[in-house]
């Protein structure tokens, strides 16, 4: 199996990658402490976290046309209301008052420009601000994952350095001609000049996605792409689809509920914005109050429930003993908005009991919101027990690690249905770019038999590591105390998951193991490939002790099992443990 140097992007050579090597322990920790030594090999990294080059890049030229110095930088989002919401979020957490200004960019409606753009409407909101304030704005970039993707900055930047995409003018301006009416991302206009200019025909030759299966996909089969994906999502599309034509209806008895319909699915940009606008929607449709987060969670999750509105009530255990201690709450009269949980959780692979989670909140009146991003529908399903489901697609369902994705699944049999479908409907931005939601589509095909395999593949791994003395501890739905719960959830024919983590016996171990392990090392997890990771380091560098009070060893290592055939895989492990014998402190 290839090893990557550090820094280089995984897979290797992908424009977009969505993980990047940091293959050796020293490594992990180096990119945690800013050294250089690691940070200037950086080609990429989690879109969340290390903001993409090709963003960066059209940023830069942003602050050089319409900066007022050196000094400032710019974010970029893909709205004017998006833009607006990171200020107000800046304004709340900052004690001083920052010079900032939005700059929107449109298409120049005075301009020919090629047809296809209608299907992607580009535009971006740029905040400009003093690069001394960075940390705060990302912040609110990481945590709500509202920024645009690389696949949209690179189109745009195109369009900005051929004098496209111009600063947005006032309504009064003479240069704006009336534009068409109708649904806002697939209207077709009343006509389209063209014209010879060179950068509208550089425009209409460009390869808009990468080849794959011997064959391009049209950008206007955006549409069909969205539906497809969306009744993937729904577990009613299994296998490949025309996207030339039409998707019949679809079956409204999916997912184990009544009543359930393709638009009751929302697409997003990324799995943590599906978790942000969640929160946001349900904070509008219903009296703002205090949510719960429950289990270890992941780390933007719980920051997200703490900075927007009035807070939350952290459960880090996720035990039985917290449910009795939250119906105590409960029945004294406290309330609040929302249940937050993974199904299965991250790192530790625990499940909490849905089941009387769900009587809980019938009775006590709040929304229950499950991330199945490691469960998968096909392994589980949770949507019965819950008011929405989220998901991240950049793992397990894309598989390829070169697309970002998230999901919104609404239960439609929910008490607070008709709330949020109607809060979804006046305040939910369709932002997904249309170039991602193609590659998400194609690579989620194979989907379904991609988890058959990764769950085999896992269940032999942890067998590996169950027998090896220098493990003290595996992390897996199949071999935790908490089984039972999810079992309950397991869907008929469904596996464990692709997902597990382990802790050694000593610290010299798990080091030894993992700079020994030839797997892909890197951040994410669902990737087609096995992925390593020392996962609380390169999570919660900076409160390694509060992790450890929850349960969670700073140690531990998370891997995200892959496609690899099954022996091969046996060997990578059994050579990586012959490491672990010799080690210790």
């Amino acid at each position: 199996m290839a090893m990557f140097d550090v820094g280089e992007s995984i897979p290797p050579d992908t424009a977009h990658a969505v993980s990047v090597s940091l293959p050796t322990w020293e490594a992990n920790v180096g990119y945690e402490e800013g050294e250089q030594w690691v940070m200037d090999k950086m080609t990429t990294g989690y879109p969340r976290f290390f903001i993409h080059q090709r963003i960066i890049a059209f940023a830069n030229d942003i602050v050089v046309k319409f900066g007022k110095g050196i000094n400032q930088r710019a974010m970029l989002f893909p709205t004017k209301k998006i833009a607006q919401r990171c200020l107000e979020f800046i304004q709340r957490r900052s004690a001083q008052k920052i010079d900032v200004e939005i700059i929107h960019l449109v298409l120049d409606p005075t301009k020919n420009t090629p047809e296809v753009l209608q299907y992607v409407l580009p535009a971006v909101s740029a905040v400009l601000y003093p690069a001394d304030t960075h940390p705060f704005f990302k912040q609110y970039w990481q945590h709500s994952g509202d920024g645009v993707s690389s696949r949209r900055a690179e189109f745009c930047h195109g369009l900005f350095k051929d004098g496209l995409l111009i600063q947005e003018q006032p309504p009064h301006s003479p240069r704006l001609k009336k534009m068409c009416r109708g649904p806002r991302r697939y209207q077709r206009p009343s006509s389209i000049d063209h014209t010879n200019g060179t950068a509208t025909e550089n425009l209409e030759s460009s390869q808009f996605l990468e080849e794959r299966y011997g064959r391009n996909l049209n950008i206007s089969l955006v549409e069909n792409a969205t539906s497809a994906v969306r009744r993937r999502i729904a577990g009613v599309l299994t296998g490949d689809v025309d996207l030339t034509t039409k998707l019949p209806a679809m079956d409204s008895n999916a997912r184990g509920v009544s009543n359930f319909r393709e638009d009751d699915i929302y697409l997003l940009p990324c799995g943590m914005n599906a978790i942000f606008q969640t929160h946001q929607i349900l904070l509008r449709a219903r009296e703002p109050r205090k949510s719960i987060s429950f289990g270890f969670p992941y780390v933007d999750t719980l920051k997200i429930l703490e900075k927007w509105g009035p807070g939350c009530l952290f459960y880090g255990h996720g035990a039985a003993e917290d449910l009795d201690e939250l119906e105590t709450r409960l029945k004294d009269g406290e309330n609040f908005l929302g249940f937050f949980c993974e199904f299965p959780g991250n790192p530790m692979l625990s499940c909490p009991d849905l089941q009387r989670i769900r009587k809980l909140a019938d009775a006590y009146d709040f929304a229950v919101v499950v991330d199945e991003t490691i469960g998968t529908f096909v392994n589980i399903n949770v949507l019965p027990f819950a008011d929405v489901v989220v998901s991240s697609l950049t793992k397990i369902f894309s598989g390829d690690c070169n697309v970002m994705g998230g999901s919104i699944v609404l239960n439609p049999n929910s008490r607070y249905y008709k709330t949020l479908k109607t809060t979804l409907e006046t305040e939910f931005d369709d932002t997904y770019w249309a170039e991602d939601i193609l590659f998400m589509e194609r690579n989620s095909r194979d989907f379904i038999n991609r988890i058959d395999r990764v769950n085999a593949n896992a269940e032999a791994i942890c067998e590996v590591l169950l027998t090896h003395q220098s493990v003290s501890k595996i992390y897996y739905p199949k071999y935790n105390k908490d089984r039972p719960n999810y079992e309950a959830c397991k869907s008929p024919g469904g596996g464990y998951g692709g997902l597990l983590s382990c802790v050694f016996k000593e610290k010299a171990q798990a080091i030894a193991f993992f700079d020994a392990i030839h797997t892909a090392k890197g951040p994410s997890l669902g990737t087609n490939f096995t992925l390593t990771s020392p996962y609380v380091i390169l999570a919660h560098y900076g409160e390694l002790e509060w992790a450890a009070s929850m349960g969670v060893d700073p140690n531990l290592l998370r891997i995200s099992v892959g496609l690899e055939e099954t022996e091969q895989l046996k060997t990578i492990f059994l050579e990586a443990l012959k490491a672990t014998e010799g080690a210790s402190m």
